[in-house]
């Protein structure tokens, strides 16, 4: 008889992970204003993504548990999930319809990616990386800057904003600040005027006091369509994503130079 309790147990808790649900959340963050938060634990989780999506913010609509927006990480997020990830995905604050360039590094914004991660620390104990995209980057950035949290583990940059005169651009911010591994994953064919793989070293070469840094330039996918700076073409992995995330994971897991 205990052996099949053991048995049903067991079934019970396998069909309760295979059908996991994300859930919206809204996190007070400053008065009067509170930041949306997607949040989906994984089973057996190894650390927290917190990411940053790029355009404007915001992870779309969330339907039957799942964040339906079209950016790189948003639609990736069942790749962290199966990779051993919890996902945080930071939205918007209700104060703002979008988060421009110089919003991002903006000391509003700054305290409200703080209170979210509180938020996310309550949910889950383990590591946080903060992973960023495209407009997304600069927020990341900004975070691994001025947010001093010992939760949090490491930084990923993938398509980042690297043009100088772009503002909130990567390279323009206090990189010598930083200290945190810091993974620099982008696709070579990247057409994205703010965001020109040739241009990734720059990143790399401020980050001087971090010890462990990496460039990774990819390529691959397929069928890239729309807007350049958009995420379904090649600055959004398109065709690629499962493959962008694994290398990404696998990094992580075990940061190097």
């Amino acid at each position: 008889m205990f052996s099949r309790v053991l048995v049903l147990l067991a079934l019970m808790h396998a069909a309760c992970a295979a059908h996991a649900e994300g859930s919206l959340l809204k996190v007070p963050t400053r008065e009067g204003v509170v930041t949306t938060l997607f949040w989906e634990a994984a089973p057996d989780a190894k650390a927290t993504v917190f990411l940053f999506p790029g355009g404007g913010g915001g992870f779309g609509k969330v339907e039957d548990g799942k964040a339906t927006g079209g950016n790189f990480l948003v639609r990736s997020a069942p790749y962290f999930l199966a990779n051993g990830f919890n996902v945080a995905i930071f939205g918007r604050p209700n104060d703002m319809d979008e988060l421009g360039w110089t919003e991002r590094t903006e000391p509003k914004h700054m305290t409200d990616v703080a209170k979210v991660l509180e938020f996310v620390k309550q949910k889950s104990s383990l590591p946080v990386w903060i992973v960023g995209t495209s407009r997304g980057t600069v927020s990341a950035t900004a975070m691994a800057i001025n947010v001093h949290d010992p939760a949090i583990a490491g930084l990923v940059l993938t398509s980042s904003v690297v043009r100088y005169a772009t503002p909130g651009a990567v390279p323009r911010q206090e990189l010598k600040a930083i200290t945190l591994p810091v993974l620099v994953y982008h696709h070579a064919k990247d057409a994205c005027k703010h965001c020109q793989a040739s241009e990734a070293p720059l990143i790399i070469k401020g980050l001087t006091n971090a010890d462990v840094k990496k460039l990774m330039v990819v390529d691959g996918g397929a069928n890239p369509s729309g807007d350049e700076c958009a995420g379904q073409h090649w600055h959004g992995f398109i065709g690629a994503e499962r493959e962008a995330v694994g290398q990404i994971a696998n990094w992580i897991k075990n940061p190097v130079n």
